[in-house]
């Protein structure tokens, strides 16, 4: 067993706070990291992560390389109920042990035993993000009970977009007070570098040189995300421009089922299921596309918005998420009205008959303004700061 860690350092003759994430289902998060990797050249927080996976996690090499301690709980969410019984001891002794100011959670399956644990340990701070925000209300109403009660044990409940604060206050009954809304945010050089021969490259993979426009989405292929709707699209964009690319980027449970529905619509040629498109290529990918498409519903937040935006791309979406925040309809983007073929379909009519790229460029200043990854971090860091001067 490792000794117990020491005193808190002092940094710029202030206490440094130490702040404990745990997280669920993951091995690696980015937005974990970039906050580590922000509070190393910082000196300030110290961060502890406990992380709730099968397998060994990737994120302990990565914490651990930037001199933070990260802990392991095997969790299988296909046993969620066992898991979280089985994690909920483990997770209140890594608190007393590490005896941090704040834990802070993010997803439900962490959240759950995450917060219970972090009451039980004594921690004052207890800050959740609600990362899913919504999935239970749509697909396992029964859970909903606990979401509430996940918001009741945190001391601070973070909003990640404003449809995800008025959620949590009207539906998960959470306390206005307590809830704070902080935007999901992304370090713009690290996602906005574009590279015209890999550009090229894609282009040559996806078979799309001399095609246009193209169409793109990146989502898991899960119902919440509206696969189904973008196929419908499709299908009536296709009578209007032959030469329409659908990029479909993703994977998950539903892909089959896409396939197949793509098949039937006639649209293999028109549709490309992309696979797998590393992170480190997801800027000059975004950089093939003339138009963004998503169809989800009720998305806390969505990253993907925010970085098709950041690249210029114009984005036609559903009002949801950080697209409801950011766009205002015919200035930056476009928004339809509601989640189906028929207003997906005008919705793309609408950006090819405007002027797409003055709009990509709007959404750009607007995104880069909005959710910048300083805003969320200064946001995050001010919450925890003010929480812990009210406790001393």
């Amino acid at each position: 067993m490792r000794p117990m860690p020491g005193p808190p350092r002092s940094y710029h003759n202030a206490v440094v706070m130490h702040v404990l994430h745990t997280f669920a289902n993951n091995d690696s998060v980015p937005y974990l990291t970039w906050f580590a990797e922000r509070a190393r050249r910082e000196g300030d927080p110290r961060y502890t992560f406990l992380v709730m996976y099968p397998k060994r996690p990737r994120m302990i090499d990565e914490m651990r390389a930037l001199g933070f301690s990260v802990e392991w709980i095997p969790y299988d969410d296909r046993q969620r109920k066992r898991g979280m019984l089985f994690a909920l001891p483990r997770l209140w002794w890594y608190m007393r042990r590490y005896r941090p100011d704040v834990v802070h959670s993010n997803l439900f399956d962490d959240s759950l035993p995450g917060m219970i644990a972090a009451w039980l340990a004594g921690i004052k701070v207890r800050v959740v993000t609600k990362q899913d925000t919504g999935f239970h209300w749509m697909h396992a109403p029964r859970w909903m009970r606990l979401d509430r009660l996940i918001s009741r044990m945190a001391t601070h409940v973070i909003a990640i977009s404003d449809e995800c604060e008025r959620f949590l206050i009207e539906r998960e009954r959470a306390d206005p007070k307590k809830v704070v809304r902080i935007h999901n945010g992304i370090p713009p050089v690290a996602f906005t570098q574009q590279d015209p021969s890999l550009m090229e490259q894609l282009r040559a993979r996806f078979a799309i040189a001399g095609k246009g426009p193209i169409i793109g989405t990146v989502a898991r292929f899960i119902e919440w995300k509206g696969y189904r709707y973008i196929i419908g699209a499709a299908a009536r964009i296709v009578k209007q421009h032959p030469d329409a690319r659908f990029l479909l980027c993703g994977t998950g449970g539903q892909e089959n089922e896409i396939r197949n529905l793509v098949s039937q619509s006639g649209l293999d040629a028109h549709v490309i299921f992309t696979g797998w498109v590393d992170r480190k290529e997801m800027a000059s990918f975004y950089g093939l596309l003339d138009i963004y498409l998503h169809a989800a519903i009720l998305e806390p937040f969505g990253l993907v918005y925010a970085e098709a935006m950041m690249n210029g791309v114009p984005v036609v979406s559903t009002p949801t998420g950080a697209a409801l925040d950011a766009i205002v309809d015919g200035k930056n983007g476009i928004l339809v009205n509601e989640r189906s073929a028929e207003a997906l379909a005008l919705g793309v009519e609408r950006m090819l008959s405007a002027d797409a790229r003055g709009m990509g460029a709007a959404g750009k200043e607007t995104a880069l303004r909005m959710y910048h990854f300083n805003v969320m971090w200064e946001g995050t860091i001010d919450l925890y700061r003010r929480a812990l001067d009210k406790q001393r």
